[in-house]
């Protein structure tokens, strides 16, 4: 059946989903201060987020990092759907990357002490799409 969960997905998505999770119940109640350095950072990279007030942001934060660690854990959602939604998520993080110069080295894709915590996100992408990409078949004689 295409699309399902698979034993070998299990420990990505365990692993992401869990880490996911709890950095999202983190934020929930960060303090005001916190809160304007992560707004202030994302609307860097993305400039229509400097509408919404640091404390809102934060929130929407929260409940978007818990929702995709939650679909990641859920055994009801099948791999392809789990890594869509861990794909978007870590394409989110590290367009942010991409978009803050300060976070790389200068005409470099390597990071900066600063945006090593960033950087670092490149393997939930790599996991996101493996389980878009699933058992396609690949490498199977016919």
């Amino acid at each position: 059946m295409p699309g399902h969960i698979t034993v070998r997905s299990i420990p990505g998505r365990i692993a992401t989903g869990a880490f996911i999770l709890h950095s999202g119940t983190g934020k929930w109640d960060l303090p005001a201060e916190r809160a304007a350095a992560l707004h202030m950072m994302a609307a860097g990279a993305f400039p229509f987020l400097s509408k919404i007030p640091a404390s809102a942001f934060v929130k929407l934060l929260s409940v978007s990092e818990v929702a995709t660690g939650a679909v990641l854990l859920s055994p009801l959602v099948r791999d392809r759907r789990a890594g869509a939604a861990l794909t978007a998520f870590s394409a989110g993080l590290l367009t942010m990357y991409w978009r803050s110069p300060a976070l790389r080295k200068a005409g470099s894709v390597w990071p900066t002490p600063a945006g090593l915590p960033v950087s670092k996100d490149v393997w939930m992408l790599g996991i996101g799409l493996g389980l878009i990409a699933g058992d396609c078949g690949c490498g199977r004689s016919r």
